[in-house]
Formats: C-alpha cells, structure tokens, sequence
C-alpha cells in the first residue's frame, strides 16, 4: 500500500467515523462494487450499530479490503463523502441565504411577541413511548448550554398548535426525530424550514425519514441504552458544531 493510500485510509476513517450509517455503507458498497465487504465483514455494522470502541479499526480494515479489491474505491468512498459530508475541518464557501425575502402572515398561528432566544431547543417528537429518547436529547442540550422544550411542556395558548409555533418560531434549533414516520413531526419540520430554523433530523432508521429530507444530514439511533448513550453523544457534537 502507497504512503498516500495509507493518509487518504486514516483521513476517510475520520470522517466514516463522525458520520457514517449503515445505508452509507451500504451505498459505497454497491458504488464501488465491494457490498461482499460490507456485509460479510464480521464487526462493521455491529460495532457501528452498538456504538462500540473497535468501529474505527473495523473501517481502517474494511477500507484497506475494499482498496485492495477495487484500488480506484478510495477515490470513490472520497468523492461520496465529499459530496454528502462535507469535512467539518475545511473551510468551505457556503451559498448565501436567498437575498430576496418575504413576509407572510399566517392565519392558522398568531406570531408570538419577543425575539428568537439563543439558548432555546425545541424538539418535535412522537410523545408515547420515547421518554427515554427525550431524556438523553435534553442531557445533550443541557451538556451544550441549551435549554430544551417539548410541546407537552408548556401550556401557555388555549391551542396546542399555537403552543407547537410558539415554539419553534422562538427558537434556535429545532430537533426533529421522524420515527414512526409521525405526521405531526412531518408538518412541523415543515414550519421549521419555512421560518428558517436550524433543523436537526433524528430517526431510528433511514427508512422513517421523508424522501425529501434524505439529502440532510441526520443522527440514526437504536431506543436502547447503548443506542440512547450514543445518541447522547452524537447530539451533544451537533450541538457544539451549530453553536
């Protein structure tokens, strides 16, 4: 293996490390025709879906077979990375918000008094059966000097949905998490972007996010103590990224 190989392995394995989930690997696979690699690798996946400590060994080991197998992957898995995870750790030129802009007024909510507060998460969740899923969101929020609130929180309107806009319109970042493919959550993701909020998917599985928001970025967790500590983890880096 080429000096440059072995700078470009450990530079890919940095960035798997940071982002990846088990349908990127699946999508390398098939684009550099190494899914025999994926799949029959026998830690990858587990120790990916379990948060375990050899994961980062298991992609230097799968990235050497797959170069050896393929020797132009390396440059493929580069150019995919590049293209849906681009390096945190180069500066990049991002598109300027549209400079035309538009004011609306809504005649379902009725637009809060004060101004977005800073220090503000809202978080737009299934409610049933993810008490745990909310406890480690807010134990990251916490850990990255945010406050959190759910809808069920507050009862400041008569409405709930004025609650639910309330919300959002007042805050910095929006957490979303689409398991379940819930409809509520659907719908406010969609005031979220169209109030220009900083959205952060969530999902159990890549499947449970809408088709039109699979180009984002998104934290993919199993609702189980290992699956809930790492998602912990994962969101308190977004977090401190955002801020």
């Amino acid at each position: 293996m080429t000096q440059y190989n072995a700078a470009l392995i450990l530079d890919l394995k940095r960035r798997i490390e940071e982002d990846f989930t088990s349908s990127n690997w699946e999508e390398i696979g098939l684009l550099t025709d190494s899914s025999h690699i994926v799949t029959g690798h026998s830690r990858l996946l587990r120790s990916l879906s379990f948060g375990d400590q050899d994961y980062a060994g298991n992609i230097i080991s799968v990235l050497r077979a797959m170069s050896d197998h393929n020797p132009g992957s390396l440059n493929v898995v580069k150019k995919y990375l590049d293209q849906w995870y681009p390096d945190q750790n180069v500066t990049y030129i991002s598109a300027k918000p549209s400079e035309r802009k538009i004011s609306f007024a809504p005649n379902v909510f009725s637009i809060p008094d004060g101004d977005v507060e800073d220090d503000l998460v809202t978080v737009m969740m299934p409610f049933a059966g993810f008490d745990g899923v909310y406890t480690a969101i807010k134990n990251a929020c916490s850990a990255a000097g945010f406050r959190c609130l759910r809808a069920d929180d507050i009862w400041d309107n008569s409405s709930i949905i004025q609650d639910i806009f309330s919300l959002i319109y007042r805050a910095k970042i929006v957490v979303v998490d689409f398991s379940g493919k819930n409809p509520n959550v659907m719908y406010e993701t969609g005031i979220a972007h169209t109030l220009g909020k900083t959205v952060v998917p969530l999902a159990q599985i890549v499947q449970d996010i809408p088709s039109d928001m699979v180009h984002h970025r998104a934290l993919i967790y199993l609702k189980n103590g290992e699956g809930l500590a790492k998602l912990e983890d994962d969101l308190l880096k977004k977090l401190r990224m955002i801020s």
